[in-house]
């Protein structure tokens, strides 16, 4: 078995308490901190059957080897993840968790818009995100920061062939629906309640040829203003939010 490692901070700590709370061994908390955020956090890890530690907060700082710990550290077990996007998906079928929503992104290479895209596809229940290898960003300290803590949580998925990997997704009736500017219908003309992957180009260039030809529909987003298109994770969150609405 892995080493235990230390988490710390309300959101770290919180993301895993919500997502692996088997996982969580130990929690030290400041014993002289008892704000309402400090008292709130107490409740949902008691709730969780966390073990809470009092400590000071030099010892805190010493465990998570950084005083930025807002009072909270813990000590958690790693958890597994998930190695292929075949197993996901796999577990998702055996599991009954409704259909799958998958967000995928073709040529994100700016760090901060896959930390932001990670944060929102957490955010509105999205199973997985996907990329290419070689025109994305891979996960790293900048990527885990701007996610903030979603980079943990949510599956991401680098494939050799972007446009195969679209291929065996639509063999397992997963629709993929790409968004471009110059679709003739809107994304809120689409029924997306069923098992849907959500094709997303970088800001500028948008998708790439063989990506888009690979799709099984495409949409549009629509805009009333003066720009022409949004921020890739802007845009990421109006689709995965639509899905959620119609499945909602």
């Amino acid at each position: 078995m892995s080493s235990p490692k230390v988490l710390f901070g309300f959101h770290a700590v919180g993301v895993r308490l919500k997502t692996a709370p088997e996982s969580v061994i130990e929690i030290y908390h400041e014993a002289t901190r008892r704000d309402a955020r400090m008292r709130q956090f107490l409740e949902r890890a008691r709730a969780a059957g966390a073990r809470l530690i009092e400590a000071d907060g030099m010892r805190i700082a010493k465990l998570a080897g950084s005083h930025g710990h807002q009072g909270v550290a813990a000590r958690v077990q790693p958890v597994a993840p998930i190695s292929s996007l075949d197993e996901l998906l796999e577990k998702l079928q055996a599991a009954g968790s409704g259909p799958p929503l998958l967000l995928v992104l073709d040529g994100v290479t700016d760090p901060h818009n896959l930390g932001a895209c990670l944060r929102v596809a957490d955010g509105a229940g999205a199973h997985a995100v996907i990329a290419p290898k070689d025109h994305a960003v891979g996960i790293n300290a900048t990527v885990a920061k701007v996610a903030s803590g979603a980079a943990e949580t949510m599956p991401y998925f680098m494939v050799t062939n972007l446009a195969r990997t679209l291929d065996e997704l639509k063999e397992r009736s997963i629709w993929c629906i790409g968004t471009c500017d110059d679709a003739p219908g809107t994304l809120y003309q689409l029924d997306l309640k069923g098992p849907v992957a959500l094709v997303l180009g970088a800001e500028g260039s948008g998708m790439r040829q063989r990506t888009r030809k690979t799709c099984d529909e495409l949409a549009r987003i629509p805009m009333q203003g003066a720009v022409e298109s949004l921020n890739v994770s802007v845009a990421s969150g109006i689709c995965l939010y639509e899905a959620l609405r119609q499945r909602a």
